[in-house]
């Protein structure tokens, strides 16, 4: 089976793949590491699918080395991992653990040694246990532990990596964290509580973006947002283009967790230094309670978008100028999590997102959950993930058409891991992982993206060369 890609990306492109500590790590409380919200939460009966934790995950806090040689095997260019908080500081704040600190510069030692660009995330939703005793992201001193932290990986790591994300999918790790309680620490807030919390995290994104160029002037920093996009049910029509564009960057008040999911509530303060005026209408007075100069350390130079996209929701427009969801398909195809497919997302997200910020972007996640088993040759035939990733990568490469500065695409994920709260059921990997023995195997889909980055990012093909 031979999957053709158009064109190609353009030559400055990078080509890597992600991860996050709290889901492959393991080495929960090796060399000191401290416990973190997913740790205390996955103790909690009902909390995680089959009872599961990210105690050993992975392990790749013991099996770095080898798995450094699998991505070498892939032909990454580059890493994204994610720095677990607590193992670096296992109270949050104050004392540093020298081990912790020790693991991620072997680590970034160990990928440059391989010719593999090492990207950097301070927070991926493991917040230190310590510091959600004393309020989490509703204490507003987080916003300067948060920064004293990213000067402590500053210090020690600036010398070597170069590109820096303050967050991962703050929509998510409050939205479902603090709103929705499905995910850690597992509260259910009021809106208000809530947007204090983001505001907070905001102002430490802020911080620490100030604190990282005072430590590494030459730095590229910038963030990854989950994203809501509107993709126009007709894309002949005006009208449902302008019905994605506002579904995808102009907040709605839902009375749900989902309120908190869409892009503008973090892209705006971040990049235009202010909040949507939706903020204002639906809680009068909030804006007035901040204090003076928040909006301004909120807003800090960036040096890229950063995106993460799985699927969007198609959209047309309303009688009342706004927009309303298309209903779906019979037997419309999903993942193995529920979400549908929707590759041309990828395009108007890159397009919606370049005309309203203006920076260079990546995609920092894009995968797919599946059914993934070793098959009785010995071998993971995901022929699934190589399609999706043929049609995603293809309207990726669309906008590039289009002249949208495009930097660079990391496949979600590495390999297979702790998903959360559905534990170890969902596999998005390129290697996949046998957890009980550690056993690593590459997919078909590691081979076809081997031979998309080797092959000049133009033509692959199908399962193993």
């Amino acid at each position: 089976m031979n999957h053709a890609m158009p064109g190609a990306f353009p030559k400055s492109f990078v080509w890597g793949a992600a991860t996050a500590a709290a889901q492959i790590e393991g080495g929960w409380d090796a060399d000191g590491r401290g416990p973190s919200i997913w740790d205390e939460f996955c103790r909690r009966d009902g909390n995680i699918l089959n009872h599961d934790t990210p105690a050993q995950a992975c392990d790749f806090y013991h099996r770095w080395r080898d798995d450094i040689r699998l991505m070498q095997d892939i032909g990454l260019q580059a890493f994204r991992f994610s720095v677990s908080w607590s193992r670096v500081m296992p109270e949050g704040s104050g004392r540093v653990n020298q081990a912790g600190l020790d693991f991620y510069s072997r680590l970034a030692d160990g990928l440059l040694d391989a010719g593999i660009r090492p990207y950097l995330t301070l927070y991926h939703w493991d917040l230190p246990q310590a510091l959600e005793r004393r309020g989490g992201w509703l204490n507003r001193g987080i916003a300067d532990q948060f920064a004293d932290y990213a000067g402590v990986m500053a210090a020690c790591l600036g010398d070597r990596v170069r590109d820096w994300i303050t967050f991962n999918e703050p929509q998510i790790f409050l939205g479902l964290g603090y709103s929705h309680g499905s995910h850690a620490p597992g509260l259910k807030l009021t809106d208000a509580q809530v947007f204090m919390a983001a505001h907070h995290v905001n102002l430490a994104h802020g911080r620490a973006v100030k604190r990282l160029r005072s430590l590494m002037p030459r730095a590229a920093i910038g963030f990854a947002i989950a994203t809501k996009i509107g993709i126009p049910a007709r894309e002949d029509d005006p009208a449902c283009i302008e019905a994605a564009r506002t579904a995808t960057l102009v907040p709605e008040w839902t009375g749900t967790h989902e309120t908190f999911f869409n892009n503008a509530w973090w892209a705006d303060p971040m990049i235009h230094g202010r909040y949507p005026d939706l903020l204002d209408r639906r809680l009068p007075g909030f804006l007035e309670s901040l204090p003076t100069g928040d909006l301004a350390e909120i807003r800090q130079p960036l040096d890229f978008f950063g995106y993460n996209y799985y699927f969007g929701c198609v959209v047309e427009p309303d009688a009342e100028g706004g927009w309303k969801r298309v209903a779906s398909l019979p037997g419309e195809p999903r993942t193995m999590l529920g979400w549908p497919l929707h590759p041309t997302g990828m395009y108007w997200a890159s397009k919606f997102f370049h005309n309203a910020y203006g920076l260079p972007l990546y995609v920092f996640e894009n995968g797919l959950s599946s059914m993934d088993l070793v098959g009785l040759d010995g071998c993971v035939h995901d022929a699934n993930r190589i399609d999706f990733l043929t049609r995603y990568l293809g309207q990726f490469q669309r906008a590039h058409g289009e002249g949208i500065p495009l930097a660079g695409y990391f496949h979600w994920s590495l390999m297979d891991n702790f998903e959360w709260a559905q534990g170890y059921r969902e596999r998005f990997g390129l290697i996949h992982v046998d957890y009980p023995s550690q056993r690593r195997i590459l997919k078909d889909s590691a081979h076809w993206y081997r031979s998309l980055i080797r092959d000049g990012h133009g033509l692959a093909c199908g399962g193993a060369p």
